[in-house]
């Protein structure tokens, strides 16, 4: 949903932008294009997204500030770089095309290492949590994180095999949940999807990243400001809905209180009541976006 996010940034051509998650640079790149004496803070925490991106957005390198951080920290990054306030945002919780098509172990279509890590520095890969977290905590990822209904048959097949010997790579732990389930009538597409899915959010903590980050830049947000955030998994999307609607909310007293006590007062609006959703010519392209959801705040 590039080009409805853009749209939806409705860019100041003056002001300061932030792309929380560069990837492989596509919103970086139609921000910067749009942008004349304003200024884009692209921030990732794969140092080989960053390089990658830098190559594709070189006719705009004056205008980008590349950081290699966790946009959890966002504020901090803003502010180091001599700014209190943003004109708008955009956080692409998905994987682009170049992390899916890396060497990491993010597809489960692939033959790589079992890694996942976005940021290779820390220490954390997949191989440690298939090959060495208990049953229960092998089931809780894979029912939290991937909502996956046969997380105890999956997770004993990981298990049997792993103690034959280590799961190494993708193909290996492809197959032995493809086993697991094969007296099954699957759906929701290859049965791996929504392991791999749980394994890579838990790897690299996302979901418990949104929503100190959203706090954050709603609260850098320059008045008519806007923050947009497409999400893949309900997980995700579920938080993005309880923080925008918080934003908007003038009253957090309980009920039958005769009189306000909490002072608050909303922040932001919600632009997008219902999430927008990808055209089906885009799906056509890029089936993976198929799950994905578009919402949109502006700061008052």
């Amino acid at each position: 949903m590039l080009a409805e996010s853009i749209e939806y940034l409705n860019i100041d051509p003056g002001g300061i932008y932030c792309d929380l998650t560069l990837g492989g640079g596509s919103h970086s790149f139609e921000i910067a294009g749009r942008l004349s004496g304003g200024k884009l803070i692209a921030v990732d925490r794969d140092i080989e997204a960053i390089n990658f991106s830098k190559e594709k957005l070189k006719p705009y390198r004056d205008k980008i500030y590349f950081v290699k951080s966790n946009y959890v920290y966002i504020k901090e990054i803003v502010k180091s770089l001599g700014f209190e306030k943003i004109n708008g945002a955009i956080a692409d919780l998905g994987l682009s095309t170049y992390q899916i098509e890396s060497d990491r172990g993010f597809a489960y279509s692939g033959d790589s290492k079992l890694d996942m890590r976005m940021d290779r520095d820390q220490e954390l890969t997949a191989f440690e949590a298939v090959n060495y977290f208990d049953e229960n905590k092998l089931r809780e990822i894979f029912f939290n994180y991937g909502e996956e209904r046969h997380t105890k048959i999956i997770v004993r097949e990981i298990i049997r095999r792993r103690e034959q010997k280590p799961v190494e790579t993708t193909r290996e732990l492809s197959d032995i949940i493809k086993y697991a389930v094969r007296n099954i009538k699957y759906t929701g597409g290859h049965p791996a999807k929504r392991i791999f899915q749980a394994i890579r959010i838990y790897i690299n903590n996302e979901i418990e990243n949104i929503a100190p980050a959203l706090d954050c830049i709603e609260e850098m947000l320059e008045s008519g400001g806007r923050l947009a955030v497409i999400s893949f998994h309900s997980g995700e999307d579920r938080i993005v809905k309880k923080r925008f609607a918080s934003y908007e909310k003038d009253c957090i007293c309980p009920a039958g209180l005769p009189v306000c006590s909490c002072d608050k007062r909303a922040t932001s609006k919600i632009l997008t009541k219902k999430p927008v959703y990808p055209s089906r010519e885009e799906i056509e392209k890029n089936p993976p976006s198929e799950s994905a959801k578009l919402r949109v705040i502006e700061k008052l």
